[in-house]
Order: structure tokens, then sequence, then C-alpha cells
């Protein structure tokens, strides 16, 4: 008898473990593997984007505020940053502990068609590029060591939540209707508004508007926004979670409304003088950021308006910075909270099937507009506050001497260029 139970035992558990396995689709879970691969070749595309737009004496510090997002939130995300954000819980702000430490069940649980490790590792991928792009704002003037714990408490405390509102089943903008494909709310416009409070606290570089402050290197921003470009294809035809048409959709509107984005930037410029690099590439990356909320949910005619607005939209918002006097240094704002506040709203115009104004759904430009400015609003406040008790503790800013040295001797010991 006891042989037969321990037979049965081996049987039910063999017939689990297929059956869990039979739900598991390998193309759905070949394309997220790829896709989450993609995500992370966009940072060191944006530490080259970043980093081109510096002087030679920042470039490494600027490499680095992106490179470190990988490995400090890269493990914040494993230990506790997933599990906030995509916990299974009732809570309509944030996740359980199930996955702390990616522990639980997590190896060997099914998130839909995928192993639920792929879908993490693609979020986690998110999450980091999210923190890094708040680092544009504060280059050149901000300490490393405030950055790294910045980044740690930014990521727990804002970030997870914010993911958890608007992609978790139990989120309360996932509940009123809140559409965000692939990350205007949850990362664009929060890390803009994020990076907009932190330039306000650390204060202008004290060269800002009285003189000349030159990118050292546009073919590396060149460079970083072809990368970024590529990447963004995983970014956003990989929030299908699946391989098939609605990847396919999203991909082509992530192509065309990036190409418009760019002529309409390039035409702007070229009314008031000369077309310029880094006006292409401004204008690409606003397009790819407009275009991120409403991939999945858009026909490819709304993507190349989405495209050209945002393009001339972003084009004038980042003169913003020069009228109100704050030294967002590298226009994330501009371009990342501008463009994801207008990709958000307008997803609720342009949304097909019955999900936007212009296909019936007259609530949905309301519940967009509610869902964006209540995850920006949060982001703006919280950040605020982290920045002054940094500032109030350890310091948020080097010293004048030290920004005229350099970050990259000041905060690292080493050159870019020897």
């Amino acid at each position: 008898m006891k042989k037969i139970l321990i037979s049965l035992a081996v049987l039910l558990t063999s017939f689990s473990a297929f059956a869990d396995e039979a739900t598991v689709d390998t193309g759905d879970t070949a394309w997220l593997l790829v896709s989450s691969a993609f995500v992370l070749l966009m940072l060191p595309g944006l530490a080259l984007f970043y980093g081109g737009m510096v002087r030679a004496k920042n470039v490494l510090s600027t490499f680095l505020y992106s490179f470190t997002a990988l490995t400090v939130v890269g493990l914040q995300w494993a230990v506790v940053g997933f599990t906030l954000a995509f916990g299974e819980s009732d809570s309509p702000f944030i996740g359980s502990m199930q996955y702390a430490f990616f522990g639980g069940d997590f190896a060997s649980a099914i998130s839909g068609t995928i192993p639920l490790s792929v879908f993490a590792m693609f979020q986690g991928m998110f999450a980091i590029i999210t923190v890094a792009l708040i680092s544009g704002a504060v280059v050149e003037r901000m300490k490393f060591s405030a950055w790294v714990i910045f980044m740690i408490v930014w990521s727990t405390v804002i970030y997870s939540p914010v993911a958890h509102w608007v992609w978790a089943g139990s989120g309360w903008l996932f509940k009123m209707g809140a559409l965000d494909f692939a990350g205007g709310t949850v990362v664009h416009f929060s890390s803009g508004c994020a990076a907009l409070a932190l330039a306000l606290m650390l204060g202008n570089r004290k060269d800002f508007m009285k003189s000349a402050v030159i990118p050292h290197n546009l073919t590396q921003t060149l460079i970083g926004a072809g990368l970024l470009w590529f990447g963004w294809f995983g970014f956003n035809a990989g929030s299908a979670l699946a391989s098939g048409t609605l990847a396919g959709l999203a991909f082509t509107n992530t192509m065309i409304a990036a190409s418009a984005a760019g002529v309409s930037w390039m035409i702007m410029e070229w009314i008031h003088g000369k077309p310029s690099a880094l006006g292409v590439a401004s204008g690409i990356v606003a397009g790819l950021v407009a275009i991120t909320p409403a991939a999945g949910f858009v026909a490819p005619s709304g993507a190349i308006i989405i495209g050209l607005m945002v393009g001339v939209i972003c084009c004038y918002g980042i003169r913003l910075k020069f009228k109100l006097k704050l030294d967002d240094s590298l226009d994330v704002f501009g371009i990342h909270g501008l463009g994801g506040l207008f990709g958000a709203i307008i997803t609720g115009v342009f949304a097909i099937e019955g999900k936007g104004l212009i296909s019936g759904n007259s609530g949905q430009v309301l519940i967009q507009t509610i869902g964006v400015l209540s995850a920006g609003a949060y982001s703006f406040v919280v950040t605020l506050i982290i920045a002054y008790i940094l500032k109030k503790t350890i310091g948020l800013r080097i010293t004048p001497e030290q920004e005229s040295e350099g970050t990259d001797l000041s905060q690292h010991g080493e050159k870019a260029y020897n």
C-alpha cells in the first residue's frame, strides 16, 4: 500500500509539473526574454545619450548614473521592488511581500503564458530605466552618495506603488480603467516630475544662464538615441506580454511615432534657423515617450498624429526651464514629463475598439488625466521629501570647487579622456 501511495504521489507531481509547463507558451516566453534584453540595452543607450550632452569633465559620472541604476535598482527590485509592485494583494495602493527576495513560489509560478521570473525581469528593466531617466536633471552637481541612496528610496516608495496602481489587478487606477500600455504614466511622467522636484531642491549649476554649456560629444548622443530607439521596441512591443498581433501593432506604432516626432522637431528648428543633430535626437526620444502609453491601443494613423504633435510640444516645452530659471540639465521634464503627460492623455482620445474618445468612450480622457496627474503629483511631492531629508543629512550637492573641477574627478577620481 505504501508503494502504491508513493507511486501515486510521484504521478500526481509529474502531472502537476506537466500541467504547469503546458500553460507556458514558448514563443511568448522567448519574445519576453528578448524584449527584456532590448530594454536593458536602453541603459548604455541612455548613458551615451546623456553623456554626450554634458561637458567632458562630467561624462564618466553621467554614465555611472545609468550603470549604477542597473546594479542598485536591479538588486532592489529582487529584494523588495517587484513584490511591492506585483505581489498578490487586495490593496489598491501596494503589493504584498509574497515575493520578497524572489522567494515563495517565484521560481515555479506562471504569469499568463510566461514564467513569473521572466515577467519580473521584464518589469525590472522598466524600474531601472525609470530611475536612470531622472539623472538627466541632476548631472554635473549631485553628490554620488546621495544619488545611490535616492535610487533605493525612490524605487521603493514611489516607483513600486505607482506601478501597482496602474498595472496590478487590484490597483486603483487599473480598476478605474486608466490605460498605460508601456509606461507613459508609470515611467515617463513619474520620472519627469521627480526630475523637476530634484532639480528644484538641488538648485541650478553655477553657470546656468550665465555662460554657454556646450555638449562635449554629440556623436555619442546620436548613437545613444539610436540604441534607445532599438531598445524601445522591446519596451513597447514587449508590453503586449505575448508574441502576436498586439506586439506587432505596438512595434509598428513605436517606429512611426518616433519618425514623425523626429521630422516635426526638425521642421520646427528649420523654421527658426538650422536643424540640429541634438534636435533630431531629442525629437526621436520625444516621439518614443509619447507613444509609450498608447502603443497597443491606437491605430498607426493615430501614432503618426501623436508623433507629429509631440515633436512640436516638446521642442517648445524644453524652453520652459529658461523662463522658469530652473536647471533641468538635460530636459528630462521637457521631454519625458511633457511627452509622458501628453501621451497619457492623448491615448484617451485615439484609443481604438471603444476605448477612446474617437471610438465612442467619452469618459476615457478624464480617466487618463486623473491617472497621470495623480501619479505625477505623488512622485513630485514624495521626491521633494526624499531630497529634503538627504539635503539635511548627508548633503545633496557637491561644493562649488568640486563643480568647477568636474564630477568625474571629485566624485570618482578618474577622467573619461586622458
